[in-house]
């Protein structure tokens, strides 16, 4: 589908961050990013399981992926929920990698971030005919 885009986000917390901790905070900004206009919000796995692990132990933690339309409005609604959310929590940033182009967004809002997530937009969303 071309006008689809997956949007891939990957939650990094401060290196004494509990697996759990990442693990509720990524359900909190999945549950967030459901009131959006996205298709869908699922864990992202971290390809197959090391030979020994359990099936359910190849869910990357912190890891999402998102369906959208490949819509400006629809992928700054994204980028500016994932902003907003990570004002409440200061010491994270996540990752966000479109088709290998990524961007790291931290809770520290600037006019350069700015600058680089408008950048980001456009470079992956195509403005719908009459929007």
């Amino acid at each position: 589908h071309d006008d689809l885009l997956t949007l891939e986000l990957q939650l990094q917390g401060e290196a004494d961050t509990y697996a759990e901790e990442l693990d509720e905070l990524t359900r909190e900004l999945r549950a967030e990013l459901l009131e959006l206009d996205v298709l869908a919000v699922e864990p992202a796995s971290s390809g197959p399981p090391p030979p020994g692990t359990r099936a359910a132990d190849i869910i990357a933690i912190g890891g999402l992926l998102v369906t959208l339309a490949r819509s400006n409005e629809t992928l700054k609604n994204v980028v500016g929920l994932v902003q907003t959310w990570l004002r409440a929590q200061p010491t994270r940033t996540v990752e966000l990698q479109i088709a290998g182009d990524s961007l790291k967004l931290s809770g520290v809002s600037s006019a350069d971030q700015a600058r680089l997530i408008e950048l980001f937009v456009q470079r992956h969303a195509v403005t719908q005919p009459g929007a």
